[in-house]
């Protein structure tokens, strides 16, 4: 009897379902034949740096909000050991006039180390899907009215007609212009692919700590379209860019090929789980976005605008857009069924920007929900 009723025991507690793996878990990854879903509802406020190209927007300082960002995440475990997955992201802000995907990926998981103690090693690659879509933009163009000055001075003084002198001092100042380049989107134009690795720990069934590095690199090509639009304020008495532009034909639009980039993500979390329905996640993540530059303008123009082209190639072959982002994230989540879930969650970023990035922040904060499902 004594047998009988401990092999029942046994076999009970056998047939109970353990706890079910919590999605919010950074070292979640589904079981065999198990789909997820991963719908993140975001709201960013941010207050724009004085960079130099916020300067140039008239843009230093001003607060955009609020900034939209919805994520999707999708995933399927082929094994216990195996996944694939796909993310994109669309991101919003309605104060600068640039909406768009700002993030997309599409790869695959695999698990090579699961110990006992609790320890696991995940490797992972993702193509990265920026070519998706080509980056758009505005080339805000101001000519040099310093350069045009003096050059017209200079050549006037050599004996140059009046028309002469401003016609060649004109072209010397578009030679030398400088603008910023107003984006409408979020897409680099550029495929690209990650490679990264994470590291974790469960300790106890209820915390868990982890760790991952990754490296981007992208593909220069010419999938951008950007228009060239002339300020208006004058050059020389009579002569704007604007209208310097129309004289000489300059296109309207341009495509350029951006160089190749090559940037870095890391990051550490530490995950708890409360009990059966309720958990909590923090995290610290470091983001890399390496300064872009152009490698060649492909739009043919005419042999007036060569040099003017040749000047504006070395002008932007390194924007000095580069920047870096330390992020620090809180949530809390419920697990309302065995496949429904549901978390809030708040990120700050703190930044470095060089002098002509236009992702220099003084403030960035965001806070949304998100809503996992599995089966």
């Amino acid at each position: 009897m004594k047998k009988t009723l401990n092999a029942v025991i046994a076999a009970s507690v056998l047939a109970t379902p353990a706890m079910a793996a919590n999605m919010e878990n950074p070292m979640y990854m589904p079981g065999a034949r198990e789909f997820y879903s991963k719908l993140s509802n975001g709201l960013m406020l941010k207050v724009a740096d004085d960079s130099a190209a916020h300067k140039d927007k008239g843009q230093d300082g001003k607060v955009e909000f609020p900034i939209i960002r919805i994520q999707e995440e999708l995933g399927f475990g082929i094994t216990d050991r195996w996944s694939v997955h796909g993310s994109v992201q669309y991101t919003h802000d309605n104060d600068i006039g640039r909406t768009g995907l700002s993030a997309g990926r599409l790869g695959t998981t695999y698990r090579l180390l699961k110990m006992n103690n609790g320890l696991m090693w995940d490797v992972y690659g993702d193509l990265h899907l920026g070519g998706l879509g080509e980056m758009r933009g505005q080339y805000n163009i101001a000519g040099d009215s310093k350069t045009a000055q003096t050059m017209m001075a200079g050549l006037m003084a050599q004996g140059m007609s009046q028309t002469q002198a401003a016609t060649m001092a004109l072209g010397a100042s578009l030679a030398n212009a400088h603008g910023v380049i107003d984006y409408d989107n979020y897409s680099n134009g550029m495929w690209g692919f990650h490679v990264g690795t994470k590291f974790g720990m469960e300790w106890n069934h209820k915390l868990t700590t982890s760790a991952f590095v990754e490296v981007l690199r992208t593909f220069g090509d010419d999938n951008s379209t950007i228009r060239l639009v002339g300020s208006n304020t004058p050059i020389l008495p009579g002569y704007s860019t604007a209208l310097v532009m129309a004289m000489m034909a300059a296109p309207s639009e341009i495509n350029a090929k951006f160089k190749s980039t090559t940037e870095v993500n890391a990051g550490a979390n530490v995950f708890y789980q409360i009990d059966s329905k309720w958990s909590t996640g923090a995290w610290f993540r470091y983001e890399h976005h390496a300064d872009q530059g152009i490698d060649k303008i492909t739009t043919k123009v005419s042999a007036e605008l060569e040099t003017i082209k040749k000047a504006l190639e070395q002008k932007l072959a390194d924007m000095n857009d580069g920047f870096d982002d330390y992020i620090i994230g809180l949530s809390v989540a419920h697990q309302f069924t065995d496949h429904a879930q549901v978390a809030l969650y708040g990120e700050y970023t703190f930044d470095t920007a060089h002098a002509r990035s236009q992702n220099g922040t003084d403030a960035k904060v965001e806070a949304g929900v998100r809503v996992n499902f599995k089966f």
